[in-house]
């Protein structure tokens, strides 16, 4: 997983990696974009959680059109928005967004299945957990896991004065 800055037309713009990080790391939801067999843009909002490595997953139903289009494209993208400030007055808007790219798969196994359900709980539901694990047990026969391998990322932010 690189910081990949390189692509920014604005580098001004270009925000820190220890805050692109940050904000995978806290963000409870973002944007997964894939393309689907017949070849149209598909996205949709998503809970995530990254397990600190290079690797965020998510979870979804066993079926469907994002499970569709990952079996067909695996290449995706992943947008996570930060801090947002309208300012009408000027015309603008303060902002701070990271990208990530990569290839995703559906989990195979319960185990696998089960330990990303757990990373999820500890992010999402942190006082619940007893009932959490309880409840992500009897749920691995309706539920797909998404892992996401992220490839590059890059952090963007404007803020104005």
């Amino acid at each position: 997983m690189r910081y990949n800055s390189k692509d920014l037309k604005r580098q001004e713009r270009l925000m820190p990696e220890e805050r692109a990080l940050e904000l995978l790391n806290t963000c409870e939801y973002g944007y997964l974009s894939m393309v689907t067999e017949a070849g149209d843009a598909y996205g949709v909002p998503i809970n995530y959680v990254w397990d600190g490595k290079s690797s965020i997953y998510m979870h979804c139903a066993p079926e469907g059109r994002k499970t569709d289009a990952i079996a067909n494209h695996p290449q995706v993208s992943f947008c996570i928005v930060g801090y947002v400030h309208l300012l009408p007055e000027k015309f603008s808007t303060e902002r701070e967004s990271v990208i990530l790219n990569g290839t995703a798969r559906m989990l195979a196994t319960d185990e696998e299945k089960l330990e990303a359900l757990h990373l999820l709980l500890h992010k999402l539901s942190p006082q619940h957990l007893e009932k959490g694990y309880k409840y992500a047990e009897s749920s691995l026969k309706r539920v797909a896991i998404i892992r996401m391998d992220i490839s590059d990322f890059c952090g963007k932010w404007k803020v104005l004065r």
